[in-house]
């Protein structure tokens, strides 16, 4: 597999496991098709969006390629169909969301880097991709962002995105580059949700 070829299988993998994770969201708030359907493309894409606009990939990647539509569809059509199978799964949304988390702060990162950014970019572009689709459906189902309140999220989509980068500018085979970023995000993220690690938080004043 070559290295293009891997990393467009990377991007429609991260795609898929967004927009089941939207999908499922928007299922348990009990949406209609659409809503299903455009809560399950806005987490799979949305991220990616913003981060081709930031770096002058015009138009975005998200809109003007038909293959993210159809994921997307695809994935949400497939949580709507086996729900009760889905849901039976430990932490489905989050579990889904993991999987996207990882395989999207590395793409993000290395199409950064091929646009020309410096790695300082790269390094954030990639948790934008990574994070962007997530706050923007938690958004729309009108709750607190997970990235904003607790659990490693973000900085394990910062840690696969600088690992990513680290990898391409020492020269890692591909594989390497890709795949081990990837698990280091998942991992951290999926040990945070059953170890409950957490950023500080800091309680109310209780002069407020």
């Amino acid at each position: 597999m070559n290295e293009q070829l891997l990393f467009n299988v990377v991007d429609l993998a991260g795609t898929f496991a967004f927009a089941i994770s939207g999908a499922t969201a928007a299922r348990r708030c009990q949406l209609d098709l659409f809503g299903i359907l455009a809560i399950a493309y806005i987490t799979a894409c949305g991220g990616g969006i913003a981060r081709d606009v930031m770096i002058g990939a015009i138009p975005p990647a998200g809109l003007s390629d038909w293959r993210y539509l159809l994921t997307a569809v695809i994935a949400a059509l497939f949580t709507i169909a086996a729900y009760p199978w889905v849901e039976r799964l430990t932490y489905p949304v989050r579990l889904f969301d993991a999987m996207g988390l990882g395989l999207f702060a590395v793409y993000g990162a290395h199409k950064a880097l091929l646009f020309g950014h410096n790695a300082e970019v790269a390094v954030l572009l990639g948790m934008v991709t990574a994070i962007g689709g997530g706050m923007a459906r938690d958004v729309l189902l009108t709750r607190v962002s997970i990235v904003l309140q607790k659990e490693i999220y973000a900085l394990a989509a910062l840690a696969g995105a600088a690992m990513t980068v680290i990898g391409e500018r020492l020269g890692w085979p591909p594989v390497w580059a890709t795949w081990l970023p990837i698990l280091l995000c998942f991992s951290l993220r999926f040990l945070s949700l059953h170890r409950h690690w957490n950023l500080p938080r800091f309680g109310r004043d209780p002069d407020a």
